[in-house]
């Protein structure tokens, strides 16, 4: 009886799919599409900052020639007490600054979340300050606060007629408070769109479990805010770098 060998037919490589593309072309796609991007943040944010370095090295006025300077603008400036001063408030302003309007946006996102058309209004409401100008801001609150003629000069808010923006202890904290006016409605509308993206089955679950509400905040509302409270904790401390505006807006208020 004989035995029939059959050899295999060789299998022809399979044909990748029309819509799918290989990975270092979908890579320089991704490279494509990202460069408009790049070259604008490189035209105006790179470049400048090169410039600004290069700039620090040399001696000029603006107007005369350029002239090597190394690192003595350097030295200067870091040997001097207003610089380390200046810093020690902006790090004071950022972290004061993040400690007061991380829990009042959580707050209000809290409030804001659900649905209806009184929380509406006020959403509306808290948003407008986000809308003016800093310079108006400024402007506004350092009339606002005049000892003079101000919000002290109310009958009943006479323990506000003192110079809070001219008091060394108080000026800080005072634009502080400006600052976290206009921009916590702003960080709270970033925790209410978190909120509302957060499954309503997880609290109807925790509830059937018995969890009252602050054990469903603690543990489900923060958790699933992880990432909301990192994005809004980031732009509060860069955007404390950000508010010289305001601060020159508002100006020393002293009275007399």
């Amino acid at each position: 009886m004989a035995v029939v060998v059959r050899t295999p037919r060789p299998v022809a490589p399979a044909k990748a799919r029309p819509g799918t593309a290989r990975p270092g072309r979908r890579r320089f796609g991704g490279l494509l599409m990202a460069a408009p991007a790049l070259l604008l943040f490189g035209l105006f944010g790179l470049v400048p900052l090169v410039g600004v370095l290069a700039l620090s090295l040399a001696r000029w006025d603006g107007l005369g020639s350029l002239g090597w300077a190394g690192f003595v603008n350097w030295a200067g400036v870091l040997s001097d007490g207003a610089t380390w001063q200046a810093l020690w408030l902006t790090l004071k302003v950022m972290l004061v600054s993040w400690l007061l309007q991380t829990p009042l946006a959580l707050a209000l996102g809290v409030f804001q979340a659900p649905r209806g058309r009184l929380r509406a209004f006020f959403a509306v409401l808290w948003f407008l300050p986000l809308l003016l100008s800093a310079v108006a801001i400024g402007l506004t609150w350092q009339a606002l606060l005049d000892p003079s003629f101000g919000i002290g000069a109310t009958p009943g808010l006479h323990w506000l007629a003192r110079p809070l923006l001219g008091s060394p202890d108080l000026a800080l904290y005072t634009v502080i408070f400006v600052i976290a006016w206009q921009f916590v409605p702003f960080h709270a509308l970033l925790y209410q769109a978190g909120l509302r993206q957060i499954p309503v089955s997880l609290y109807e679950a925790a509830a059937i479990d018995g969890a009252g509400p602050v054990t469903r905040f603690l543990r489900i509302t923060l958790p699933q805010l992880k990432y909301t409270f990192v994005t809004s904790s980031t732009l509060m401390l860069v955007g404390s770098l950000t508010y010289f505006d305001l601060i020159f807006g508002t100006g020393p208020v002293t009275s007399g």
